[in-house]
């Protein structure tokens, strides 16, 4: 399993910082590794909430639906994704600080069936994506 994990300190209120990030619409804003993202139930963020989010990969892209597992307005985020390749858990998690807020995006990633013993080399892989999202989270919190 591949784990990523980042802080960025935001100017924005909690309930700003919280509304932004747990809205999934916005992921393609700051993830270069976002093709799209459709929203397929609910409107907006919410606890009913899932999106189709379309990411690169080898040999072009793939599709993860992610669903709303834990929605807990505003410092609580957790999501949840699986396809035949991969199965993937993000957690955003917002708390207040004396300029604004600390937004911290946690995810893991992991390689489904028969490719499940290429886990420990996604980790290589999934760092430098990781650190392209968090120059985006940076901007974009900022």
């Amino acid at each position: 399993m591949a784990k990523y994990t980042v802080s960025v300190n935001s100017s924005k209120s909690v309930e700003d910082a919280f509304a932004s990030m747990a809205d999934l619409r916005n992921f393609a804003d700051w993830d270069p590794g976002v093709l799209t993202v459709a929203q397929v139930a609910g409107d907006g963020a919410g606890p009913e909430s899932a999106f189709d989010v379309a990411v690169r990969s080898v040999g072009g892209g793939t599709v993860l639906r992610y669903g709303t597992v834990e929605f807990d307005p505003p410092g609580n985020l957790l999501v949840k994704a699986r396809n035949s390749t991969f199965t993937s858990i993000d957690r955003i998690t917002v708390v207040a600080d004396d300029r604004g807020s600390i937004v911290t995006y946690s995810a893991e990633l992991l390689l489904n069936g028969c490719l499940s013993p290429l886990n420990p080399l996604l980790g290589l892989v999934f760092n430098r994506i990781g650190d392209r999202a968090a120059v985006g989270l940076r901007r974009v919190l900022a």
